[in-house]
């Protein structure tokens, strides 16, 4: 009998799916042999190797190719549109190799607890803001959560294999990036702790034995790593016709058991047309809850008739594509005399950002994936010629940064509107999974 060849592989990712795709599928599968990761989407992360497999930046994916021999590259990161999608799919079928994606049957982790999925059409709809009310409503019920996030394994990767964070100490011994204690800090305050990593097997072992439900909160749009009992996509009512046409969020939008529509409020209201034409055509099943967030700023004398900064989360108004966010919304609800534009102060690689996403004329993303990146993140702050700076990252910036102007902080909250909501969601769950503690 003749020999199977073995598959040469280039996994392309963005430092988490990537990883995440290798150990469940390609670790201990002779089929095939990985030759190499590409990194894209995230500064930095590149040059650094994952079990001995070297990464390298994605500019250099068509020489790869050829130079190893490649015969197929699988695609493993998210929230891009389907056209840039195929352009990569191109270059890779240009350059001699086959382009292939993996779907849910072949990652995702079948848990021995029950999952709840949290996922999203897009970066940056409020996936966490649904997890946390999740959470908190399980922990009414005495229900304990474990929260497990989609990787952020931006460092060391050995010392990253499995994480948990319980308190701010641990954020500090894990020298986590902003994007990290943006996702990290509000669960710590609440005392629960969230575990996230490289490895999801051990992750998620270790997540079992301290919990009775796995609440995925997941990362972009990306599809959960756990087989969930539960799955959640939020939509973006800023955003119609995005959960169609971005991977793999539509995979959310057709999978989902709910969907939440975000950001109603905000939005015109010919928008959740669009978004409910789609969800009737692509997952009539699904029940949907509608949702806005509401926000709570705690100095608003600092906005009104003031000149403000307004510093929003990085990746959300990155690659995430928004142009504003909660800062700059609040900055116009309390009438500030004027959002500065960032770029007049920028240094550095926040300046090399700001120029790479020309729709930001009036919000600072949160960037910081390193001490130097965030040294230059305090500095364009401080440069800013402005009253104050009005704060809408999901964490507290000033307890990571010196800033040298009075600082207002919004925190943003889901608030759903009628029912389903996710009180009725979750009591449904519950009533499956843990009867006892329903009816009693």
């Amino acid at each position: 009998m003749e020999k199977r060849k073995v598959i040469r592989v280039i996994i392309m990712g963005a430092a988490g799916r990537d990883f995440h795709n290798y150990n469940v599928y390609f670790r201990r599968n002779p089929r095939y042999r990985v030759l190499a990761f590409t990194a894209a989407q995230i500064p930095n992360i590149e040059e650094r190797n994952y079990l001995n497999i070297p990464i390298y930046p994605e500019a250099r994916l068509g020489k790869l190719i050829e130079k190893l021999k490649i015969d197929e590259v699988f695609f493993a990161y998210s929230d891009i549109s389907y056209s840039e999608l195929m352009n990569k799919a191109a270059l890779a079928m240009a350059s001699g190799a086959s382009f292939c994606l993996l779907g849910p049957r072949a990652t995702m982790i079948r848990a021995k607890k029950p999952v709840i999925g949290v996922t999203a059409v897009r970066t940056g709809c409020g996936k966490s803001s649904v997890s946390q009310k999740i959470a908190d409503y399980l922990i009414k019920k005495r229900i304990k959560p474990a929260i497990v996030r989609h990787p952020m394994p931006y460092g060391d990767l050995k010392r990253q294999i499995c994480q948990k964070f319980s308190s701010f100490n641990d954020l500090k011994k894990h020298h986590c990036t902003i994007e990290e204690r943006e996702e990290y800090e509000p669960y710590i305050e609440k005392g629960l702790s969230v575990f996230a990593g490289v490895d999801y097997g051990k992750i998620l072992e270790k997540a079992e034995k301290e919990a009775d439900v796995i609440v995925w909160d997941g990362g972009n749009n990306d599809l959960p790593f756990f087989k969930p009992n539960l799955l959640i996509a939020v939509a973006d009512a800023e955003r119609p016709g995005h959960e169609i046409s971005y991977y793999p969020g539509e995979i959310n939008f057709r999978m989902a058991d709910v969907i939440v529509v975000n950001k109603i409020a905000t939005a015109p209201k010919d928008n959740f047309k669009i978004i409910a034409e789609n969800i009737k055509r692509f997952n009539p099943e699904a029940k949907v809850i509608l949702a806005k967030s509401r926000f709570i700023v705690d100095k608003p004398h600092l906005i009104k008739n003031k000149r403000v900064l307004a510093i929003e989360d990085g990746p959300t108004h990155t690659h995430g594509g928004m142009r504003y966010g909660a800062a700059y919304l609040t900055s116009r609800m309390y009438k500030a005399k004027k959002i500065i534009n960032p770029r007049l102060c920028a240094v550095g690689s926040i300046k090399e950002t700001l120029k790479k996403y020309p729709r930001l004329e009036n919000v600072l993303p949160a960037m910081g994936y390193g001490k130097k990146q965030i040294k230059e993140l305090e500095e364009t702050i401080n440069r800013a010629s402005c009253d104050a700076v009005v704060i809408g990252t999901p964490f507290d910036l000033g307890r990571l940064l010196k800033i040298n102007k009075p600082a207002a902080r919004v925190r943003y909250f889901l608030e759903e509107i009628g029912k389903p909501n996710l009180k009725t969601i979750i009591d449904g769950f519950i009533g499956k999974f843990f009867p006892k503690i329903f009816f009693r």
